[in-house]
């Protein structure tokens, strides 16, 4: 590390021009990468998938996982939606809202009595638009939907149109660009840094991301070249990405301020010496961070769902990019301007006495301080326990304006909140006849059997539930559904209902496999870094407590809708979207380890250092000063994080929020409970076991560590190699030479 930040220092301007070559490249492209992001989700193999292919390929790129728009009227009392007049006249409404290319299906067009409320005054019209995968998978077809019924009355009354794509926000592209987004977290990451380093010094680190960011960007429009990599990606990249390109920045450029009013001075020499300190200590704590989240996101790509997978592949690029611009470019900026920037200069504590303090109390009282934390997490965590995957339902993806009006037509008139997503099912044989079967099943509401929509020989029959599939209701009775079509020959059931559960059985049948494999690597990692048995485990059950919190206040907030409404503005989705559990696992899990990285490595780092000088007892005290310098640091890196998330939770898509609302939670709760509390008292309460490390699992006598003695804070030991930590508070250490 020390030899490459000189070679760094001495290069100054080729590191720039690289940098800032590799970033110019990464914004002239990004119109061209964000284009050639994907925008399905596939499951190859799978019923749900295997049926929806075959439905878009013989009817033009309609229907399949695409649920349909909904055109409705209610007419006034007196009058009959299926009488002539009426019939007819919502008919033609149908045709002419119907895109080229598109199939609907009304009561004018089936005859079926599923269409027409139990009190005759309503009717409703299932209108399948072509088009592709994902968010912009309608393109502008709700626009012209909605254009070609507007002004319409038929019998007197308006003719409305509704459904999941205009509920959710993602009719015609009404899901933002990231840069909205980008820019709000940026704003709220300057406020922080501001009060941080309380001077110019807080541009640095939104330089290094605004570095990071573009050539993550880079980095991505290449891998999309060679696999399909998931539209969510542009979100994570922007805003994680900001996230983490500043926390690394901040650690680094927080220590160098330290290193420089301890021994840096005013003299070339002493900038350098002051720059290799900080980056052999906190820049060895960064590359740690940043091989912790990137084997945690990377475990996706164990996952058999391609959506995952991409973002795990891409995910593996943000913490990688931002180490290397970190442990690079950021020594150079502090070199040519970091003296410049950091005014009014004057001689600060290492130490924040209110995180020393509380430090100081917890180590006094660890028992307290454990119960009292766990109790806290496990309370959290208990609501996870009744999570439900799913997509949310339809009554929570839109508030108030004319499609949630028309919905709450459509369900008050009895129709069934499944109508919103049905189920398709094609078969070769007798569509009547499989309708006819397919209602039978307890929970259905309707089905339909339109003649018009045979291709080829195949028809397809349309069921949906009365209950929302997001429900337990529904659930089960889409899986009853599911049963009895596949168990007949020649029949294929799929739609959004049938590819949810196939998404589900996909990512959490593997969960097992991927938890082991975040579990083992996390702890190989971490073990050979820190030089230490129980760190590393401790460091994965508090990560894992600390995820689940998450999960249980993500599920009370959304599933349940205690505060969705008072936050959001949304009721209670009942589920939580399906991708949203494993992506919040994969990211929030590495993001959290970087916390944890940040003050085990300086609390061993205090604990060699007065081990050096002799002190017997040096757990409790190196927790302190482990905890009182990296406190202040912890707290500004999560808050600029939380407000990343918030920023996220902006975006007008029920899904993002989910994602945004959990990660946030997630990291406050892990920045506070568990790093300020949890961890100081657990360390304590484990005294010289933290230290133990058998000899032959770290090679032979003498290996270094993330961050060894020949980095310690004074002279004593900062010449020799690290000794080995098995028997270090056995006896007093005897400095040696290499």
């Amino acid at each position: 590390m020390e030899t490459m930040t000189r070679w760094v220092l001495g290069h100054r301007r080729l590191v720039i021009l690289v940098w800032l070559v590799l970033a110019a490249a990464g914004i002239a492209t990004v119109g061209d990468t964000v284009d050639r992001l994907s925008q399905g989700s596939e499951l190859p193999g799978r019923p749900g998938q295997q049926a929806n292919d075959l439905i878009r390929e013989r009817f033009g790129g309609t229907g399949g996982r695409n649920a349909p728009l909904l055109v409705e009227v209610t007419v006034p009392d007196g009058r009959r939606a299926d009488e002539a007049e009426v019939r007819d006249a919502f008919d033609a409404a149908v045709r002419r809202a119907t895109p080229p290319g598109g199939r609907h299906a009304s009561f004018a067009s089936t005859g079926d009595p599923a269409l027409i409320s139990a009190d005759g005054r309503s009717t409703v019209a299932l209108v399948y638009p072509p088009g592709g995968e994902g968010p912009k998978a309608y393109g502008d077809a709700p626009a012209r939907v909605r254009a070609a019924v507007a002004g319409v009355r038929i019998a007197g009354a308006p003719v409305g149109v509704t459904g999941r794509p205009l509920l959710s926000g993602r009719d015609n592209g009404a899901a933002r660009s990231p840069i909205a987004e980008t820019l709000l977290g940026a704003l709220g990451a300057l406020v922080v840094l501001g009060l941080t380093f309380a001077g110019g010094l807080a541009l640095i680190p939104l330089l290094t991301a605004a570095i990071a960011i573009p050539t993550t960007f880079l980095l991505v429009g290449g891998l999309t070249r060679v696999t399909d990599v998931s539209f969510i990606v542009q979100y994570l990249v922007a805003l994680i990405g900001l996230g983490i390109a500043i926390d690394y920045a901040l650690l680094v450029a927080t220590r160098w301020r330290e290193e420089r009013d301890r021994a840096g001075g005013p003299d070339p020499a002493g900038r350098v010496e002051a720059i290799v300190r900080a980056a052999t200590t906190a820049g060895r704590a960064v590359l740690l961070s940043g091989a912790t989240v990137a084997l945690s996101l990377a475990a996706l790509v164990v996952l058999p769902v391609p959506f995952l997978r991409s973002v795990g592949y891409a995910g593996l690029l943000m913490p990688l990019v931002s180490v290397a611009v970190t442990l690079t470019l950021l020594p150079v900026l502090l070199y040519v301007c970091g003296a410049r920037l950091d005014v009014p200069r004057r001689t600060r504590r290492p130490e924040g006495r209110a995180w020393s303090a509380i430090a100081r109390a917890t180590t006094r009282r660890p028992v307290l301080a454990a119960v009292l934390g766990g109790a806290l997490l496990l309370a959290l965590a208990a609501p996870a326990l009744t999570m439900r995957v799913g997509q949310p339902q339809v009554t929570a993806l839109g508030r108030g304006g004319e499609p949630a009006r028309v919905f709450a037509a459509i369900d008050g008139a009895g129709f069934g909140t499944g109508i919103a997503q049905p189920i398709e099912v094609a078969t070769d044989g007798e569509p009547e006849a499989l309708a006819r079967r397919l209602a039978a099943e307890p929970g259905v509401a309707g089905t339909i059997a339109p003649a018009g929509w045979n291709s080829g020989g195949l028809r397809v029959v349309d069921v949906w539930t009365a209950e929302d599939p997001a429900t337990d209701a529904g659930r089960a009775a889409v899986g009853r559904v599911l049963a009895a079509a596949r168990a007949m020959p020649g029949v294929h059931a799929g739609g959004g209902p049938a590819q949810d559960r196939d998404f589900a059985d996909a990512v959490y049948g593997a969960l097992p496999l991927v938890l082991a494999a975040i579990a083992v690597f996390t702890f190989l990692v971490l073990m050979r870094s820190l030089r230490s048995i129980w760190l590393p485990v401790k460091a994965l059950v508090l990560n894992t407590v600390s995820v689940a919190a998450a999960y249980g206040a993500v599920v009370l907030i959304w599933q349940k809708g205690y505060g969705s409404e008072l936050l959001f503005d949304t009721p209670a989705t009942g589920a939580i979207t399906v991708w949203v559990p494993m992506a919040v696992f994969a990211f929030l899990f590495g993001l959290s380890m970087d916390y944890e990285v940040f003050i085990l490595t300086r609390i061993r780092e205090a604990h060699l250092d007065l081990a050096a000088r002799g002190v017997r007892d040096t757990t409790e005290e190196a927790v302190v000063i482990g905890i009182g310098r990296t406190g202040r640091l912890v707290t500004s890196a999560a808050l600029i994080l939380f407000l990343a998330f918030v920023a996220l939770s902006t975006v007008p898509v029920t899904d993002v929020k989910i994602l945004a609302t959990a990660l946030g939670v997630g990291i406050v709760v892990d920045a506070t409970i568990v790093r300020g509390v949890l961890a100081p008292a657990l360390v304590t309460l484990m005294g010289r076991a933290n230290w133990w490390f058998p000899h032959h699992a770290g090679g032979p006598r003498g290996g270094r560590g993330v961050d060894g003695p020949e980095h310690a804070e004074h002279p004593g030991v900062a010449s020799g190699p690290a000794r080995t930590l098995d028997r270090i508070d056995a006896e007093p250490p005897r400095p040696e030479t290499g």
